[in-house]
């Protein structure tokens, strides 16, 4: 004869206790695995913030405190030296020279990087990737390193002195990482979206407007402020090319007002917290896009 081995019972609170012992081990892993990562990105947070903060409330402090305890809150609120700030003349020329060239440049470069972008991605033609393995290799080379050949170039066309001569640069060096950025999200665009484009009677010029523009958003919303921020806080093009204060930009204004009040840093630390707005708020803005449009092109599916 044969016995049947009944599979052993337990109680239900039993079940329920080891369910409840397994998730807690899970979760005591997945804290060990993630632990390191939570130091790193709290010392990384710490070591980006403390400087802005420091310059913050260093504008609300006399330059006594200031250099006595950078790093300590002010004794008494010094509003003044934020109002100081805003009412010298200086610092709304060099704002809007500021503003005038970061528009400039982020439009232009939008004009010029969409259209070669979209050749690039949608068009096949015979040397296409040779020709744009070519145009990356000014990713190689920093600015500085053309420093001489281009103010040559600039001076021998008049433009030393005009903002020109700081916008069409920063244009030219903005448009290698900008086409490949914009390059790898129309690309994987899916090509059902542009063959019913043509079955609707469109063109690639309707498909590039009408379709792929609206799409690109994140992408374009990415080299907007990547360009926005690194117009707003260019120093060394200016310094070289412009020469009239009248012309200056912001980094170019606070050498300016630390030279006028070279004694009262806390003025100086009021001009710098105030020309760093922008630039956080330009980031504030297009944070939710900006993971999105660097990754666009990494995955294939």
């Amino acid at each position: 004869m044969y016995t049947i081995q009944q599979t052993p019972t337990y109680p239900r609170a039993t079940l329920q206790a080891n369910l409840v012992l397994q998730r807690r081990r899970r979760m005591m892993r997945l804290y060990v695995q993630l632990f390191p990562r939570y130091v790193i990105c709290v010392l990384v947070a710490i070591f980006v913030l403390v400087p802005i903060l420091t310059a913050f409330i260093g504008g609300f402090k006399t330059s006594g405190e200031l250099l006595n305890s950078p790093f300590s809150l002010p004794i008494a609120w010094q509003w003044q030296n934020y109002a100081n700030v805003l009412t010298q003349s200086m610092f709304w020329q060099a704002a809007e020279n500021s503003i005038i060239v970061m528009l400039a440049t982020v439009g232009l470069l939008m004009v010029i990087a969409c259209p070669v972008s979209f050749v690039f991605a949608r068009m096949p033609f015979r040397g296409r990737e040779v020709i744009f393995n070519i145009m990356l290799i000014g990713l190689l080379f920093p600015f500085a390193m053309a420093i001489l050949p281009l103010y040559i170039t600039l001076r021998t066309f008049h433009l030393i002195d005009t903002l020109l001569a700081v916008i069409l640069p920063q244009v030219a060096f903005g448009l290698p990482v900008t086409i490949l950025i914009l390059r790898n999200f129309f690309r994987d665009v899916p090509q059902e979206l542009e063959d019913a484009t043509y079955i609707d009677g469109g063109t690639q010029v309707d498909f590039f407007w009408r379709v792929l523009m609206p799409l690109a958003r994140p992408a374009l919303a990415t080299v907007g402020m990547l360009t926005m921020v690194a117009s707003w806080n260019n120093f060394l093009l200016p310094l070289l090319v412009l020469n009239s204060p009248q012309l200056w930009t912001l980094p170019l204004g606070i050498t300016q007002f630390q030279s006028q009040f070279s004694t009262d840093w806390a003025s100086v630390m009021a001009f710098i917290s105030i020309a760093m707005i922008p630039a956080i708020i330009f980031y504030l803005f297009a944070e939710r896009y900006l993971i999105t449009g660097l990754t666009a092109g990494a995955v294939k599916g």
